[in-house]
């Protein structure tokens, strides 16, 4: 069984408030694009299940990754032969594009229908959240508010298909923890499902995400890619999540300029 795990990117991310427990409760939609990577799930030719890995180069152990993650949260509950995954990364990690997230809710979602497990499509999002606050959107693929810790979901009427995206990866990493503790929560001005709702014209400057002042104060690359597709024609641009990828949407699908030396560039229709 193969299937292509797909990013997202954040329309909109607002820093709503501290929470308790440390973390921070926001606002944002997840919107998910065509960018994907591949995994393939097969029999093991051995007795213990291995994960494979290709394409672009993770740091770590693949023991470690949410793949793997993923798999032992269903063995440890249904006795599954063991099998060999292949994942081929395309999508780019540190990037805010949920690329992590989505081949875990995928391998969930795949090992459920080849074996077919007794789990409701409820109880694997709680598999999935389990695994990671934006996991379970993977699950639905589909355009959604985000509230809470990015784990609470409510529908949003939204579509971009006829947009085209220019999507930037510099060679730079943000730090999650290093860029919420540069961020000041407050309640916007505008609720993102407010401002989502107004046409993509609109957007520019009115569907902000909180974490890039202070993301492009400490990496002004990040700022002039944003900076650069806006001149170069973009109707809306926006980092994604917390960084550093930035993504321009184009609605001149001639002379799109994709040439940003070093970094890692993708264009795509905006529609899955």
């Amino acid at each position: 069984m193969i299937r292509f795990p797909n990013a997202k990117i954040n329309l909109g991310l607002r820093i709503v408030s501290r929470r308790p427990d440390g973390y921070h409760n926001i606002e944002t939609v997840f919107y998910p694009i065509r960018l994907c990577d591949a995994l393939e799930i097969v029999p093991a030719e051995g007795g213990e299940t291995e994960l494979s890995l290709s394409g672009i180069v993770i740091d770590g152990e693949s023991r470690d990754n949410l793949v793997m993650k993923a798999w032992r949260r269903l063995s440890s509950r249904f006795p599954l032969p063991p099998v060999s995954i292949f994942l081929h990364k395309v999508i780019p990690f540190g990037a805010g594009l949920g690329g992590g997230s989505a081949d875990a809710a995928f391998l969930l979602s795949m090992v459920r229908d080849q074996f077919r497990l007794p789990l409701s499509d409820e109880e694997l999002a709680a598999e999935a959240s389990a695994l990671g606050a934006d996991c379970p959107f993977f699950l639905y693929n589909k355009p959604l508010l985000a509230k809470g810790i990015g784990d609470e979901f409510e529908p949003v009427e939204l579509t971009l298909k006829s947009y085209k995206m220019v999507l930037v990866k510099p060679p730079v990493a943000v730090p999650t923890a290093v860029a919420y503790s540069l961020v000041k929560p407050a309640d916007p001005e505008e609720p993102v499902r407010d401002t989502i709702a107004r046409p993509v014209m609109e957007w520019r400057d009115r569907l902000v995400n909180d974490f890039e002042k202070s993301v492009f104060a400490r990496f002004p690359e990040i700022g002039a890619i944003k900076e650069r597709l806006y001149e170069t024609g973009a109707v809306y641009a926006s980092m994604s999540g917390s960084g550093s990828s930035v993504f321009g949407l184009f609605d001149n699908r001639s002379g799109i300029d994709t040439d940003f030396p070093d970094c890692f560039v993708w264009t795509g229709d905006c529609a899955l």
